[in-house]
């Protein structure tokens, strides 16, 4: 599937971020189903590291289970109606339809491994699942990057199967972390999280 034409870095930036949004209701709304508490399950399987755990309580499969079909969904259902925004369409990565699912399911599967190397690191220093690390300046260093791991594992992911350009990065990079934060302080409001930073 790998393309070599560059895209219009806006209409790429615009289709990923209102996949992520789409695909970010269909996770909040599963993450507040009773259903969802089956897939609780730590993807660490509770395995430890320097007597630590490896991720900890709060990176399950459960966000696996709704992210990666909700986020291929969303990219059939924005690349069939593209055509009808000409501005998008004549922009986006030259995929079918089968072809911007299966991009949805790459860049999914980066957005959600995106975050565990930040949580290993945050594991290992002894900051607990869900806590921020003391210190204002380390805090305001974590705080960033976890709005900027899942971001970073999406754009690598796609980037290695189509043409993306440090455009389409500073685009998404720009707005992704607040509209990441916005969707953390509607899990923290629906009682989800337990804190909304």
């Amino acid at each position: 599937m790998q393309l070599q034409s560059m895209p219009a870095p806006v209409p790429c930036a615009v289709f990923v971020t209102l996949a992520f949004i789409l695909a970010g209701v269909a996770q909040t709304w599963w993450f507040k189903s009773p259903r969802s508490a089956r897939f609780a399950i730590p993807l660490d399987g509770g395995r430890t590291f320097r007597g630590r755990p490896l991720l900890g309580p709060n990176k399950t499969w459960k966000g696996f289970v709704v992210m990666v079909p909700a986020t291929a969904f969303a990219f059939l259902a924005l690349a069939l109606l593209a055509p009808a925004v000409p501005a998008l369409d004549r922009g986006l990565w030259p995929l079918s339809p089968p072809g911007f699912a299966l991009l949805g399911i790459i860049a999914a599967t980066g957005f959600m491994v995106g975050e565990l190397p930040n949580s290993l690191i945050k594991r290992q220093l002894g900051i607990a699942a869900g806590g921020a690390p003391r210190g204002r300046g380390v805090r305001g260093l974590a705080f960033v990057m976890d709005r900027l791991d899942s971001l970073l594992g999406m754009l690598a992911a796609i980037s290695l199967v189509v043409p993306t350009g440090w455009k389409l990065w500073a685009l998404v990079l720009g707005v992704g972390p607040a509209i990441h934060w916005l969707f953390s302080v509607a899990l923290y409001l629906l009682g989800v999280k337990s804190r909304a930073a």
